[in-house]
């Protein structure tokens, strides 16, 4: 196996990173071990549980699934890049704190990012639709419906925003 390693820059969360990579550093790796960036956590490592999820340009990918080179010339926004600009909780993160969405916190990070992502595409869903934005993320402590009521009221608290503005 090579040991050849690619000089690459990453923006993350709106900061440029430059980092020296093995061409098959997974871009979770990348965003753990090389940015310190370990709100973005490896479940399955396979794709299915969803807990790393991060946006890439706005849209959910799983990051455990994608190699770091790829990711070049694209924005990502991991969890640590939701809060707002003073710091204060995102809605979607102000969402999962009121209504409860979480309990041991481990699949919350990919959740965030899922809903960010499917909020900004869909910012009035149905019940139904905000249980189908979060289908492909697993839980194993919640049940699913404090999520799903996060979702909601996230969608209400960008409301109320964009009615404030």
């Amino acid at each position: 196996m090579s040991d050849t390693r690619h000089d690459v820059r990453l923006s993350v969360n709106g900061v440029g990173h430059d980092v020296s990579v093995p061409a098959r550093r997974l871009l979770s790796d990348a965003l753990r071990h090389d940015l310190g960036l370990t709100g973005t956590h490896v479940g399955c490592e396979h794709g299915v549980c969803g807990a790393c999820t991060v946006l890439l340009d706005g849209r959910p990918v799983r990051a455990c699934l994608m190699l770091a080179v790829s990711a070049v010339g694209c924005e990502i926004t991991t969890v640590e890049g939701l809060a707002r600009d003073d710091g204060s909780l995102g809605p979607v993160q102000q969402a999962f704190a009121e209504c409860h969405g979480l309990q041991c916190g481990f699949c919350t990070p990919g959740f965030l990012t899922t809903i960010t992502a499917g909020l900004a595409d869909n910012p009035t869903p149905t019940h139904e639709e905000c249980r189908d934005m979060i289908a492909g993320n697993l839980c194993r402590c919640t049940g699913y419906q404090n999520i799903v009521r996060a979702v909601e009221r996230a969608a209400e608290l960008i409301a109320e925003e964009g009615e404030a503005s």
